[in-house]
């Protein structure tokens, strides 16, 4: 079998120092935001070019936090409006209607499976407050059009960076390209922790440390309170396996490259639909997702050749239950693309030999 994922295999390679950091971790007697997580933030924030990162408990909890702080700081408001895509993973909806925002769902490029950056300005209303691009699969959105409509309109941008760890658009990394910005890192992401964590990037000092007290409990300082907060932070233990991680993230994306070229430089069937990339250099394949008239059946092929795939993602979130109020609005595009994408086996450890027998599958397929 060609899994879609090794995470074992992928851990593998780090396993000494992960287990040096684990044990390192043990011995410390100090297991909640500590020298790792402080270490880890540091690292991070450099890597992508911001001044500061605030680790938390995930991804979702990111963007959460990120919205709750701008309320707090008075720039948002119950009832007031996010612009966002409307073909995104359901998180980057929950986070906004979790703080009594209003979600405003724009449709994506066919072509990118990004926010169309042509369609957001038509969106805008008194109530917005912010756009929230999300670099869906690894690549990002149009930024310099997003950021320009943003400056218009005095609107926030928060990046939904959660696929896109590593990612530039132009000279700046994912995490460096609006006002704040959210990262996953789920084990399955580019770089990912072995367990849950998140974190939020930002440049703007009173945001970070809004963000850090809402998840210490709304504490700034031990015992005082000055928010009604939560509990998200990134645990040392994740922070110290990520540590090791990050010094080898750019050479996981070179070799996510090398596989996504190899697709589309000989994946030659016509009835398959490929990624369309702006720039090489932009993308770091978090997937690398195709597009079929029937997708069932073509997954039903790749299985014969023991190929697994997976679909990101079969539901729209106009579609789904939780989000029943929008049964009856129709994104055609978005509803296109989750009905015809599958996504393909790629990661930092697949060999070139498994990625040519993806290609030959594919092409085989009639």
């Amino acid at each position: 079998m060609i899994p879609f994922l090794d995470l074992k295999k992928i851990n593998n390679q780090y396993r000494d120092e992960l287990v040096e950091a684990c044990a390192r971790v043990i011995d410390s007697g100090w297991y909640i935001q500590g020298n790792e997580c402080k270490e880890f933030e540091s690292n991070f924030a450099n890597y992508c070019g911001s001044k500061y990162a605030v680790g938390v408990a995930n991804g979702l909890d990111a963007l959460i936090l990120i919205l709750r702080a701008y309320k707090e700081m008075g720039i948002m408001s119950d009832g007031d409006e996010v612009i966002v895509p409307s073909n995104t993973y359901i998180a980057s909806i929950l986070a906004i209607t979790q703080n009594s925002l209003v979600p405003i769902l724009v449709e994506p490029d066919i072509n990118t499976y990004l926010i169309d950056a042509n369609k957001i300005e038509k969106k805008i209303t008194p109530k917005t407050k912010a756009i929230m691009p999300v670099h869906l699969y690894g690549q990002t959105c149009e930024m310099d059009k997003i950021n320009s409509i943003a400056k218009k309109y005095n609107l926030k941008v928060i990046e939904d960076s959660a696929q896109a760890h590593g990612a530039y658009f132009k000279d700046n990394r994912a995490g460096n390209l609006g006002d704040a910005s959210g990262f996953s890192f789920y084990p399955g992401k580019n770089l990912g922790a072995l367990g849950d964590g998140g974190i939020v990037t930002t440049s703007d000092k009173e945001l970070a440390e809004t963000v850090r007290a809402l998840g210490n409990y709304g504490s700034h300082k031990k015992y005082e309170n000055l928010y009604k907060g939560i509990n998200s932070r990134l645990d040392e233990m994740q922070a110290a396996m990520l540590g090791v991680k990050l010094k080898y993230l750019d050479n996981e994306i070179k070799n996510r490259k090398e596989i996504a070229m190899y697709y589309l430089e000989n994946i030659k069937n016509s009835s398959i639909v490929l990624p369309t990339v702006r720039k090489e250099d932009n993308h770091v394949w978090h997937v690398f997702v195709i597009r079929s008239s029937d997708r069932t059946k073509l997954q039903k092929h790749l299985l014969k050749y023991d190929i697994q795939t997976l679909i990101h993602y079969p539901i729209p979130p106009h579609k789904q239950e939780a989000y029943s109020e929008w049964s009856n609005e129709q994104y055609p595009i978005s509803e296109q693309i989750h009905d015809e994408v599958l996504s393909l086996p790629i990661s930092g450890v697949q060999t070139m030999e498994d990625t040519k027998k993806v290609v030959d599958a594919i092409n085989e397929y009639k």
